[in-house]
């Protein structure tokens, strides 16, 4: 069933994505200040409080509200799973944003890409240079497509195994938002936030996507060119200063043959502060603290969705032989 209800909530999100700035989206936005609101006093201990009622307590109801239903119905079950992953997983959440720059770049328009980059990431990129903007624009586009589709996917799979439903798929989408809404809410709007809430919604987040980030390292390699990838992986992943993101983009670098990763202006993610002689001491490293490659060109996008569904229909095909061996079995 978990096969089927993941290729239906595909097809439901590319037939018809959710708009932007859709109410799921306000609803959670509402729910995470609600709870930061009414339980965060600012102490230290708090902070678990607050995120263990943000990101578990969603998680915990959805997995009640899926016993419930498969007692009555299987079909119910399977609409509910339906459902919860149109809301947590899809492409389409992000890539308007990705393909509204890879147009605004073949036309010419750096100005208007440059715009738009600026609008997705919420940094200031009116000075970057065109190879810079393709760089940043395939390094978040790898990580929001790990995050909006392969953590959700890894999650989903493990906890529904365990008759819990899609709530694997709400516990990282809520991880994950909470991860980035506090540090956000700090950097960008200003706004005093409980330090320890912030560093703790990180870590639990890494810990969180530990598995899923190297999973989807792994599929990146399997389908794109396996020697570099992992030579990536081994070599660069120290590039970046979050280890998940860096053993992404390190291993997507390697599949691809592009430069990912060196120098960045402050404010802009992923986080490069760490460079190579700061990280790494292999020699095949760049003193600007790029991976080894072409330097990113137009063309790199079109491979990076290529990469992207490859992987998908890799973990698809996975997902299909074991559901066939739990129903042969």
């Amino acid at each position: 069933m978990n096969f089927f209800a993941v290729l239906f909530a595909l097809i439901c999100e590319q037939l018809k994505p959710l708009p932007h700035g859709n109410r799921v989206h306000h609803t959670i936005i509402a729910w995470v200040r609600w709870t930061g609101r009414n339980f965060d006093a600012g102490r230290e201990h708090h902070a678990g409080v607050v995120w263990a009622i943000t990101v578990l307590g969603p998680a915990v109801l959805t997995a009640l509200i899926y016993i419930a239903l498969s007692h009555f119905s299987v079909l119910l079950a399977l609409a509910f799973n339906v459902l919860m992953l149109y809301l947590t997983l899809g492409f389409r959440q992000f890539s308007h944003y990705f393909t509204d720059i890879r147009d605004a770049l073949e036309r010419g328009d750096e100005l208007e890409a440059r715009r738009l980059l600026a609008e997705w990431r919420h940094l200031d990129a009116s000075e970057l240079p065109r190879t810079e903007l393709l760089r940043h624009a395939i390094e978040h586009s790898l990580l929001a497509a790990h995050r909006h589709v392969f953590g959700v996917f890894f999650w989903f799979v493990v906890l529904s195994t365990v008759a819990l439903g899609p709530a694997g798929a709400v516990l990282y989408r809520m991880a994950e938002f909470a991860s980035r809404y506090w540090a956000f809410k700090s950097r960008t709007l200003d706004a005093p936030t409980n330090e320890r809430l912030m560093q703790l919604s990180r870590q639990l987040f890494g810990w969180v996507d530990y598995l899923p980030a190297r999973l989807t390292a792994t599929g990146f390699a399997i389908v794109g060119n396996f020697e570099e990838a992992v030579n990536g992986w081994r070599r660069d992943a120290k590039l970046w200063l979050h280890p998940n993101e860096g053993i992404i983009l390190a291993s997507a670098a390697g599949a691809l043959g592009v430069q990912l990763g060196g120098s960045a202006a402050p404010g802009i993610t992923p986080d490069r502060s760490k460079t190579f002689e700061a990280g790494s001491d292999a020699e095949a490293t760049r003193a600007d603290g790029s991976t080894p490659g072409q330097l990113p060109q137009l063309g790199h996008l079109q491979s990076v969705v290529g990469l992207v569904w490859r992987s998908v229909v890799l973990w698809m095909l996975l997902l299909a032989l074991l559901t066939l061996a739990n129903l042969v079995g």
